[in-house]
């Protein structure tokens, strides 16, 4: 079982681009593809069902109540459709890495609708918001508008579909970003730090490569990583909108030292999630491959759990403080001994901002206390080992 966990599987990785009017999706698709068509990946580019059907003659501000009622709803019905085609089609190639870019995906036609019409679609649907978001694809990016912090390149000229004032977009940026919060991989690419559109382009390149755990040595230069900060509490009145999971991760054993095996159970009510990350060290750096599994995978290689690491056991909300996308993840029991019953609360997120330099803006509510995305100390590895000494987190 141990050659099944390490050995190279053909991928098909899941990837939408979402974001506000003016953002970049249409070009960082297109960009995409050649970029992993030149390493040899086989690249699906799904296009935005909602422009063919309002470039047809839909004219969404001339819709009553009832009309956009089914149109969203015959609009859901059209995506899962088109992407489902695509992912048939990945399924049956047999020799490539297959990489499918959805220009939007299927939670976002839910900005455009009240939240209970949409509960109302997907009821009437027999779906699970639960599945639209998070089992359904791999990775989601939003690309900014260019209409907040990019205002001089924001225009209408290049979509017939677009008609939104800049303050309606920013607007429509901040829903959209809202509609995936949830999601376990999430990444914004703003405006900020780029000063010309190929920066902006650039940057999404670097993330998915990252994300898909392709190395430097594969030909990228990327600097776009995971940072971490210890918190000490929080104010409850002053969190914002969140999507709550309790999460397990469970390391497995690994023959290479060099390797670092876990599996994760993510829930949220009765629907749960399940992924195999594999570690790999290369140098000084690591590369990290994820891949989802089912109940029955996740099970079997529960079989050969690493005996000598504890089950970590987490209670992670996910939220959004201005662009930027947040886990806090707050240990909860039975906890590692290591942390001798202390509380333990991590707040991390995804940047390209080197390592101790300012977010754009850190959550208020949070008492942070430090920075520790070098810290050894708190890596979920550590952390787990049943040997590893009592922490002091001052």
């Amino acid at each position: 079982m141990i050659d099944d966990v390490n050995k190279k599987e053909r991928r098909i990785y899941k990837l939408v681009l979402t974001g506000g009017p003016c953002g970049g999706k249409t070009t960082g698709q297109n960009r995409l593809i050649s970029f992993f068509e030149g390493m040899g990946w086989k690249v699906y580019g799904v296009p935005e069902t909602a422009s063919i059907l309002i470039a047809s003659g839909v004219k969404f501000c001339e819709l009553n109540e009832e009309q956009v009622y089914t149109f969203q709803k015959d609009l859901l019905l059209t995506m899962l459709r088109i992407e489902q085609t695509f992912f048939n089609l990945a399924e049956l190639e047999k020799e490539k890495d297959v990489l499918i870019i959805c220009d939007r995906g299927t939670l976002d036609p839910s900005v455009y609708i009240s939240k209970e019409g949409w509960n109302s679609i997907i009821n009437d649907l027999n779906l699970s918001q639960f599945d639209l978001r998070d089992n359904r694809y791999n990775h989601v990016i939003h690309m900014v508008s260019a209409a907040d912090g990019a205002e001089e390149f924001y225009t209408l000229s290049n979509n017939a579909a677009r008609t939104e004032t800049i303050s309606q977009a920013i607007e429509l940026d901040r829903k959209t970003r809202e509609a995936w919060i949830g999601h376990p991989y999430v990444d914004v690419v703003d405006n900020q730090d780029c000063k010309t559109f190929e920066d902006k382009i650039s940057k999404l390149i670097q993330i998915v490569c990252e994300r898909i755990g392709i190395s430097d040595n594969e030909g990228l230069s990327s600097n776009s990583r995971k940072r971490k900060w210890l918190v000490m509490s929080f104010d409850e009145s002053r969190f914002p909108n969140f999507e709550e999971f309790i999460v397990n991760h469970d390391y497995l054993i690994s023959e290479d030292n060099n390797i670092q095996i876990r599996v994760r159970e993510r829930r949220q009510g009765l629907y749960s999630t399940y992924t195999i990350t594999t570690r790999i060290k290369h140098g000084e750096n690591h590369i990290e491959t994820r891949t989802q599994i089912n109940y029955r995978e996740y099970i079997r290689y529960l079989q050969i759990k690493d005996h000598n690491k504890y089950t970590l056991h987490k209670r992670r909300r996910c939220f959004q403080y201005g662009t930027q996308f947040y886990h806090l993840d707050i240990f909860i029991n039975p906890l590692p001994k290591c942390l001798n019953n202390q509380q333990l609360m991590i707040l991390e997120t995804y940047s390209t901002k080197p390592v101790n330099s300012p977010l754009p803006e850190l959550p208020s509510f949070l008492n942070v206390v430090k920075e520790i995305t070098n810290d050894k100390t708190f890596s979920m590895y550590n952390l787990a080992d049943k040997n590893m000494n009592y922490i002091k987190f001052d």
